[in-house]
């Protein structure tokens, strides 16, 4: 079955921090979860560490894994639900965000053990 991570890029309304982490990791992450074909997800902010110097556009990211024969399935359904009762989106969401679906090109290379 084909495999896809859906990578959404994002950030807080400034002074709203807490209450847009909660709201995403406590709800957000399982309201995608019942999407079709999503079987994982993580959340992520932007180190302090960085390799090279700001200032960068998004603060958080979130990795969706999808497995799904047809991944317009996936992304009709998060068009149909984004939004309503069934996916509420908090007001401390940022409205800019970005969202791209990639898919693999090679298999998970790992270095070897010593």
């Amino acid at each position: 079955m084909p495999k896809y991570n859906l990578i959404a890029l994002t950030n807080a309304v400034p002074g709203r921090e807490d209450e847009f982490n909660d709201w995403y990791t406590n709800v957000h992450l399982t309201d995608v979860l019942k999407l079709p074909g999503v079987v994982a997800a993580q959340r992520f902010r932007m180190s302090d560490t960085q390799h090279r110097p700001g200032p960068f556009e998004y603060g958080y990211m979130a990795v969706y894994e999808i497995e799904i024969d047809d991944i317009r399935t996936t992304l009709a359904e998060l068009k149909a639900v984004s939004g309503t009762e069934r996916m509420p989106l908090s007001p401390a969401l940022e409205d800019k965000r970005m969202v791209w679906i990639m898919e693999p090109i090679t298999g998970r290379v790992e270095r070897a053990k010593d």
